[in-house]
């Protein structure tokens, strides 16, 4: 009788396992490289985006999702690590003589490492750069079928992750190379300077079985930071392009979830590693190179087509599918079980000892327009590529935003694509008084030591209230708020302001 009880017991813990295991959600982070919150679902009148419309429709849209940086590999480390970059230590790109790696101290709580330790199947496809694996383990890495930039044909190497016969959920990140500039130009412009083709096929031409979407230059929208010339039309009408046939991957991607009966199981979170790869974006700390698409579609959710205006970042994305995951601890903003640190060479620096994440969950939000006690956040850039030294800080609060260029009067140093662009080009070949969207191609290399912004009523940043006394106050509660958020994530660069 009593071992009949025993094996009672076990079969009915076993099937309590079995039965969270079951309701725990496969995971899809979709990110996409280099892509503004421009969509349909954010209001853009022009570009086509129809499946993350309609993830938006089924889901929560955040309308203030921010990046921790513009640059890739620190924003993908922050995505993953829900740390900072200047304390994992991927201040910026691991590749080739760049050669920056996260800490091994932070495998402990990493998001795949630890969604594999909570029984999940670990798959990567894309992108990744960042490293070392050991800090990013992944069970597999999936071949990019038709190649770099044909995304929707990557699916094809999903399906058997989304057809296999488990009890375990997934966890997918299905990163892509676009919307990123790539080493290509549009030789058919008839202009001196020709516009990148953002990983686009030549003029007339498609990837195979993957029809394309063309803009015309002469209807896209100009935003304000940019300037409003044929160089900077036509590659805009080029990001566009990349960006739907991108959205066309998300589409295909959905299908083949229905097809295998996984889609009303599945949590899909779309957002970007940082905004667009134009100067004045990408690699500054300026909304237009923070602020992302953040769309988020949870099975089970009561409604859909919620609006959510939180203030959340990337660092917020590794809390909130840990815990989605149910391996998350919201009262101490940590993982419930931390993992064993790998073995650190000799010499070698493993980083802090880390117990808790910098950010938290936001899984509360959905299913919700309540954004009531997320109304700061935190951006720390430091590198982009190795010869890019620009240390930048900045807190941005619902009204003002204060952003130090720790490395003032050095000039603003230029990533090497976004130097070559033939939107930043044509304005500075006509010396540095020229326009360049709402700043002067002079002002955009030569930058104060402070900007404070009232992002409320002037969101495309352009006039700085740094210099007005009217503003000194603000200018001091600004500075205090970013103090403090550089100590509590302990950033080294919090001692420059003892003697600069």
């Amino acid at each position: 009788m009593k071992f009949r009880l025993l094996l009672t017991g076990a079969a009915a813990t076993l099937l309590a396992i079995s039965s969270a295991l079951a309701a725990r959600p496969n995971i899809v982070l979709f990110v996409t490289d280099d892509q503004s919150p421009i969509a349909g679902c954010y209001g853009s009148p022009l570009i086509q985006t129809p499946f993350l419309d309609q993830l938006a429709a089924e889901g929560t849209r955040f309308t203030n999702a921010y990046a921790t940086t513009a640059s890739c590999s620190a924003s993908r480390s922050v995505m993953l690590t829900g740390l900072q970059n200047h304390a994992n230590g991927q201040f910026g790109h691991t590749h080739d003589y760049h050669k920056f790696d996260t800490f091994k101290s932070c495998a402990a709580l990493s998001l795949p490492n630890q969604l594999r330790a909570n029984g999940y199947r670990t798959a990567h496809i894309g992108k990744l750069h960042v490293a070392p694996e050991v800090v990013y383990q992944f069970d597999r890495y999936l071949p990019e079928k038709g190649g770099g930039h044909n995304t929707p044909a990557w699916v094809e190497s999903c399906k058997p992750l989304f057809n296999e016969e488990s009890d375990k959920p997934f966890f997918l990140c299905f990163w892509t190379h676009d919307p990123h500039r790539s080493g290509d130009v549009e030789e058919s412009a008839p202009e001196k300077l020709k516009p990148n083709r953002f990983g686009n096929p030549p003029a007339g031409k498609s990837y195979p079985g993957t029809p394309e979407l063309v803009y015309d230059p002469a209807e896209v929208p100009v935003p304000a930071y940019l300037p409003d010339t044929i160089e900077c039309r036509r590659e805009i009408a080029q990001y566009y392009q990349s960006c739907t046939r991108t959205d066309k991957a998300l589409g295909k991607l959905v299908e083949a979830l229905k097809e295998a009966g996984q889609y009303e199981n599945t949590m899909i979170i779309y957002t970007a590693d940082h905004g667009m790869a134009f100067p004045g974006a990408k690699t500054t700390v300026y909304e237009a190179g923070l602020k992302v698409p953040f769309v988020v579609r949870m099975p089970g959710a009561a409604a859909g087509g919620i609006v959510n205006d939180a203030m959340i970042s990337h660092v917020d994305i590794t809390p909130s599918l840990l815990d989605a995951a149910g391996g998350y601890e919201a009262g101490k903003q940590a993982p419930k079980h931390l993992l064993p640190v790998p073995k650190v060479g000799r010499g070698e620096n493993a980083g802090f000892k880390f117990d808790r994440y910098h950010g938290r969950s936001w899984l509360p939000l959905l299913d919700s327009r309540d954004s009531t006690g997320w109304d700061e956040v935190f951006a720390s850039h430091t590198f982009h590529e190795i010869q890019m030294y620009y240390p930048m800080r900045a807190v941005i609060g619902r009204h003002y935003k204060l952003i130090w260029n720790i490395a003032a009067p050095l000039p603003y140093p230029f990533a090497s694509d976004l130097w070559a662009a033939s939107t930043w080009q044509a304005q500075y070949e006509k010396g540095m008084d020229a326009n360049y969207g709402n700043r002067s191609v002079d002002s955009y290399i030569h930058r104060p030591p402070f900007e404070l912004y009232n992002i409320t009523d002037d969101p495309a940043e352009s006039r700085n209230l740094a210099g007005d006394p009217e503003f000194a106050g603000k200018l001091g509660e600004r500075k205090q708020r970013l103090k403090l958020k550089q100590e509590e994530t302990r950033d080294p660069w919090r001692i420059k302001w003892r003697y600069e």
